[in-house]
């Protein structure tokens, strides 16, 4: 109704007039509105400030809560600490007193020692005294008897002396002659003994002549053009035929030949075998290689039996184990110094078994150990050490005679022999060996090895004397005691034999012995 009136007003009203009435209406509206704002803003702003001071003392709170805790958390871990350390100062404490009680302990144990140490010392002072006494009584107890005796017997010393002298060199000569009777008696029982050992002996140092043939592994071929074929496309064949028998083979201008090298014999043959094989038949490449290389291996296998077998019945050397018969036929594809290793057994047994006939020793065992006795050398190749201590093991590995191992480890005289059979391979063996053409090592090429063996050893210092022996096998090295030690003649040895091998060429090994020897003579007089 107002608004109603108000708008009449209006309309009955000029028109400036309703205007100015309606700034005023404005200002008014506008004054009240700031007026409303700004009582709320100073309520928003009273608020915040409450809500800031509220905070604040809430952080304070916090703050002061932290810092609480904070100083009883160090105090606890400031007790924690104090506690562990009064422990372990207690600790070291009780191992203080512990060792000052050891301490002492030890010290009153060395005081008591010591003590005894002197009452010891006194007693042994006092029976020394006494024995000293006992001594100058007995001395004087001894001439007053030997005055006694005199007076008694009507002689002086000297003529005592004289007569037991004389007494005592009729008893000699009496138990010498009982001596000398003895010792004959025994020298006629062992004279035969002796005398087989003089003939033994003798018989190593005569020779018989014999050539033994010695054989190369060389493949003659129909012509030059085969070695291509050998070769094969870009070598497949050669390749395969040097895989398969794990030799090289040499292909060079030799006309028409193909040369073979390889270390081991055995496969050497297989691979000669083999490729003669393939030349015949034509027909080489990697398949028919392996085929053929099969076949050579059964071969050889069969050759060696054979061989073996052989060899027992040509010797009539019988019951050796199957292994040992084998061992025996591989030493047909081994030669030394050109000489082939088998028949050079063979002719040792029949040449110890004649010799053990003469003698009237064991035919039997002499050819058994002659037989064997470089069995070793069948599998040289493959184990390490000397033919003689590889035969000895395979020897004792087979349960041979306990003989037959002894004469094969002291063929080369490495130990000492024990049996009249031992010396006769020894001698049959020097014999087979030393026999003009037997080998390819002449005696010019022997005695130079031998003195520049012997010349190495001598550019060491403190080397007195030195000696090659067992036909180079050995040097022995005498040293000067007062130079070197015994310490140092271990290096010594090590030493001369590492130039050995740097300097020398020579088959198996070298065995060095350095002798170091102090003698302390005197006389009596």
């Amino acid at each position: 109704m107002q608004e109603y009136a108000f708008a009449a007003l209006a309309a009955g009203m000029p028109g400036w007039v309703t205007a100015a009435i309606s700034a005023v209406v404005l200002a008014g509206g506008i004054s009240v509105g700031y007026l409303i704002r700004t009582n709320m803003a100073e309520k928003k702003t009273g608020s915040a400030e409450e809500n800031a001071r509220r905070i604040v003392e809430d952080a304070r709170q916090k703050a002061e809560t932290m810092k609480k805790e904070a100083l009883l958390e160090a105090r606890d871990e400031a007790h924690r600490i104090r506690s562990e350390q009064e422990r372990e100062a207690r600790e070291r404490r009780g191992e203080l007193k512990a060792q000052e009680r050891r301490l002492n302990q030890r010290e009153e144990n060395l005081e008591k020692k010591m003590d005894q140490l002197e009452a010891r010392e006194e007693n042994i002072t006092r029976r020394q005294r006494q024995v000293q006494q006992m001594q100058e009584q007995t001395e004087e107890l001894h001439r007053q008897q030997l005055e006694q005796l005199e007076k008694i017997s009507g002689m002086s010393v000297d003529e005592a002396k004289a007569m037991l002298l004389e007494n005592v060199e009729n008893d000699a000569k009496h138990d010498a002659a009982i001596l000398i009777r003895d010792i004959e008696a025994r020298a006629k029982e062992e004279a035969d003994k002796r005398a087989r050992n003089i003939i033994s002996l003798a018989i190593q140092k005569c020779a018989a002549d014999h050539v033994a043939e010695s054989t190369v592994s060389v493949v003659p071929l129909p012509n030059d053009e085969m070695k291509g074929r050998i070769i094969g496309r870009e070598g497949r064949n050669i390749r395969a035929l040097e895989t398969a028998t794990g030799i090289d083979l040499i292909i060079d201008d030799t006309p028409e030949a193909v040369i073979l090298s390889g270390f081991d014999p055995i496969r050497r043959e297989v691979a000669r075998i083999a490729l003669e094989r393939l030349v015949l038949d034509g027909r080489i490449h990697p398949a028919s290689i392996e085929e053929m290389v099969n076949k050579a291996r059964k071969e050889v296998d069969t050759q060696i039996a054979e061989a073996g077998d052989a060899a027992i019945f040509d010797t009539g050397v019988h019951g050796l184990h199957h292994e040992l018969v084998r061992l025996l036929g591989r030493m047909k594809f081994r030669t030394s110094y050109g000489q082939n290793v088998l028949k050079h057994s063979i002719e040792v047994s029949h040449l110890a078994g004649i010799m053990a006939a003469e003698l009237g020793a064991d035919v039997s065992l002499a050819k058994r150990a002659g037989l064997l006795h470089d069995i070793g050398k069948s599998i040289d190749h493959e184990v390490e050490g000397p033919h003689v201590q590889i035969g000895a093991d395979l020897a004792k590995k087979y349960r041979e005679n306990a003989q037959v191992i002894h004469a094969i480890a002291a063929h080369h005289g490495d130990i000492e022999p024990k049996t009249i059979e031992t010396v006769l391979v020894q001698a049959a063996d020097a014999i087979s060996a030393a026999r003009p053409g037997a080998r390819r090592e002449t005696l010019e090429n022997y005695i130079r090895r031998l003195e520049k063996l012997e010349e190495i050893a001598d550019s060491f210092g403190g080397v007195e004397k030195s000696f090659a022996i067992q036909a180079g096998r050995e040097i022995r090295i005498m040293i000067k005691p007062e130079t070197v030690d015994d310490a140092g003649a271990v290096v010594l040895a090590r030493d001369i034999a590492k130039k050995i091998e740097g300097e020398l060429d020579y088959p198996g090994q070298i065995k060095v012995s350095v002798i170091r020897e102090t003698r302390a003579v005197d006389y009596a007089k």
